[in-house]
């Protein structure tokens, strides 16, 4: 039978998200209802509240998290009910021409739950990602549930879910930073300083972190940057040129998504070298470089889905790395929060002072 949990909707474009009460129908074939334990509040959840990805509203917000499978549909093998998992948004089919290339983390046809979540008048909701994760139980795809070891925090685990997968995944998976070298991390929220800690785990000689607040500059250097530059007051092409022998950065990532940083991005590498765009920009930005020079400074522009993860191998990696103290997952989580707090979270993310807000239930 369906059941009645609280969520978080956003009903139209820059209102106020409510928590109302929702439908979560039984799961069909292929899904999977998950309790959710925490869920991190991310800078999609509010480009969705803004209609800054679509205008299919109303949205259940919330697709960073980890929770208890509770129960599945026919079908399901991979999980079974009481395993703790991490939700992706990125369901591998196994049959694409990237899965079949061996590129499972390209896959072109990732896939969602197919029923539908509803408001209690029948009204159906847009899960953000195809997740929808502030509530107390969500209903997924359960190629979108990844187990992993059960002993570490929710708040901790969630996080992989989406932002801090992203930034190691653009240095270790997209940028493919490597031992001695050199890197650049533009924005350092929770994706740019998760990408200096990929970018330390890789074995990177010299990590720089670029941003206009001084504050988030100091935490990027307990991340694991080895030096911080201010865009705001210092020439950050110079300046990355200067801490690199006046070369350039081996490897750049872009952790904003606006055209201004990443063109700071595409001259402050390294010739031959990689930069790597992680930041998501808006429908209307428009990028203008010289063709000449994207010619002539060779190397690799990229762009990286979701740092180019799997989550079947690189979530359970990564807690493990966590388990055994070589990475630091719990310095992402700031503040933990309620359902009723996510509308102020937002907030809190503009003034810049938190990585993230963690909701858990």
């Amino acid at each position: 039978m369906s059941q009645q949990v609280r969520g978080v909707v956003a009903p139209g474009k820059n209102e106020a998200v409510r928590v109302e009460t929702i439908v979560i129908p039984d799961p069909g074939p292929g899904e999977a209802v998950v309790k959710i334990q925490a869920c991190g509040v991310c800078h999609t959840d509010l480009h969705y509240k803004q209609g800054g990805i679509n205008d299919d509203y109303p949205f259940l917000l919330g697709h960073e998290a980890s929770g208890i499978v509770e129960s599945v549909g026919d079908g399901v093998t991979d999980v079974a009910p009481g395993d703790f998992v991490i939700l992706n948004w990125r369901a591998v089919c196994g049959s694409c021409r990237a899965c079949l290339r061996g590129r499972p983390w390209y896959c072109f046809n990732t896939h969602n739950a197919k029923r539908k979540m509803t408001l209690t008048d029948g009204t159906e909701l847009s899960p953000a990602l195809g997740i929808g994760a502030f509530a107390e139980k969500t209903l997924v795809a359960a190629g979108q549930c990844t187990k992993v070891d059960p002993s570490v925090s929710p708040a901790v685990a969630g996080l992989l879910g989406c932002g801090v997968m992203a930034g190691i995944g653009a240095a270790i998976n997209t940028g493919n930073v490597g031992r001695g070298d050199s890197v650049a991390v533009i924005g350092c929220g929770g994706v740019g300083d998760a990408a200096i800690v990929g970018s330390r785990l890789a074995g990177a000689a010299r990590i720089i972190a670029v941003d206009i607040d001084d504050r988030k500059l100091a935490t990027a250097k307990t991340m694991g940057a080895t030096h911080t530059v201010n865009s705001r007051s210092t020439d950050a092409v110079e300046a990355i040129r200067e801490l690199t022998g006046g070369f350039g950065a081996d490897v750049v990532i872009e952790a904003v998504g606006r055209p201004e940083t990443y063109e700071q991005a595409f001259y402050a590498r390294d010739l031959a070298g990689t930069v790597v765009l992680v930041g998501v920009p808006t429908p209307e930005m428009k990028l203008e470089l010289p063709l000449l020079d994207v010619f002539g400074r060779g190397g690799s522009l990229k762009s990286s889905w979701y740092g180019d993860c799997l989550p079947s191998r690189d979530f359970p990696m990564l807690i493990d790395l966590h388990q055994q103290g070589r990475i630091d997952l719990g310095a992402f989580v700031t503040e933990t929060i309620g359902l009723g707090d996510v509308e102020k979270a937002f907030a809190r993310m503009h003034e810049g002072d938190v990585l993230r807000s963690v909701v858990t239930l």
